[in-house]
């Protein structure tokens, strides 16, 4: 009720809101009567009885001071000033792979279903893509936690999956990681091309994400220079106390490159995690889906993908960004200057993501 409230309170009638938070109003009804009141109107809310403004300042106020048991006043202060940034954006932070490098997500899964396999406990795709974007320790204790694989961990080795498997685990998946990615580390086509663009159009700097840790990119960094990808400023799972979907990572972005307000950063990942990241950090949110984990598939295979089949999994993966709360979905970051335009006109009418 009190969510639905606001809804209904705009900015013609919010002096009259202010009026019903003064102590007048709150004073003149006892505890019982505040609550009988509250519930009154309430009743012929839900019931469909017109309600007007006035009861839903009436509304809000009771429930407001139900809430907090005090409402804050100042007869010295009765206007707040609101700052509101209407300038442009100023940085993008880009995930790495299935966004910028190693089209479909391929080097991880590689890696993923190596490690398992050695346990004698075979994963799925499906299993494997599921927490990708997180920090791939975490990553492997989620895929363990999953039922399927579960049963099958424990028909393997008659008991759940400890700690120090989950640590073992990981550590044979980092020089595996290393080693698939050589395999599976070309840019995306077209993405220096974007990024060039991006810098030398709009001026914003550029930032990076990632679920892989320091010594996974320290193999995949040189790689991707000699390509011509080099971002100011990566941020690894290892440099904070928690990586994505917190948004840890994005802040670490913020302070290194030296950008604020955060609504001036832009997040471009190709998972749920990552999307989560930046609309958590405050930040525009854009989801990449052609390229990513959820189409799962290299250049070459979608350049022969059955046409009824790329819809249906590009659909799928458009749809499982949207779900997890993309300002934008795109096909590949080549389509980012389009949303950098409309997200600099809506800065520029005083939006926030």
């Amino acid at each position: 009720m009190y969510h639905i409230c606001r809804e209904e309170l705009n900015d013609e009638i919010h002096p009259l809101f202010i009026f019903y938070l003064s102590t007048d109003f709150l004073s003149s009804l006892e505890a019982e009567n505040k609550r009988n009141k509250l519930a009154s109107l309430t009743r012929s809310y839900n019931q469909g009885s017109q309600t007007n403004f006035t009861e839903c300042c009436q509304i809000l106020c009771l429930a407001m001071s139900f809430q907090t048991g005090y409402i804050w006043t100042n007869a010295r202060m009765p206007y707040r000033v609101v700052q509101r940034y209407q300038g442009p954006l100023k940085a993008v932070v880009f995930d790495w792979a299935g966004t910028v490098v190693d089209c479909g997500v391929i080097a991880p899964v590689i890696a993923f279903q190596q490690v398992f396999e050695d346990e004698g406990v075979p994963i799925t795709d499906e299993e494997t893509r599921g927490p990708m974007g997180t920090h791939k320790r975490t990553h492997i204790e989620t895929v363990l936690g999953y039922e399927s694989v579960r049963k099958r961990w424990n028909t393997k080795h008659g008991k759940d999956p400890t700690g120090q498997d989950i640590d073992r685990m990981y550590q044979n998946f980092v020089p595996k990681q290393k080693e698939s990615l050589k395999e599976h580390c070309n840019v995306i086509s077209g993405a220096v091309k974007t990024v060039n663009h991006l810098r030398t159009k709009y001026k914003l700097k550029i930032g990076s994400s990632t679920g892989f840790t320091k010594p996974i990119m320290e193999t995949l960094s040189p790689i991707a220079t000699k390509q011509g990808y080099t971002p100011e400023f990566c941020a690894t799972s290892d440099m904070a106390p928690r990586g994505r979907p917190s948004p840890n990572l994005l802040w670490l972005n913020a302070v290194h490159l030296d950008v604020s307000p955060i609504e001036s950063i832009v997040k471009v990942d190709d998972t749920a995690g990552g999307i989560t990241e930046g609309l958590t950090a405050g930040c525009w949110a854009v989801g990449v889906a052609k390229t990513g984990n959820y189409m799962a598939a290299t250049e070459e295979q979608l350049a022969k993908m059955e046409k009824g089949e790329y819809s249906k999994k590009l659909q799928a993966a458009y749809d499982k960004l949207t779900q997890a709360g993309a300002h934008y979905v795109i096909d590949s970051i080549n389509d980012l200057p389009g949303v950098i335009e409309d997200i600099n006109r809506r800065l520029a009418c005083g939006e926030k993501p």
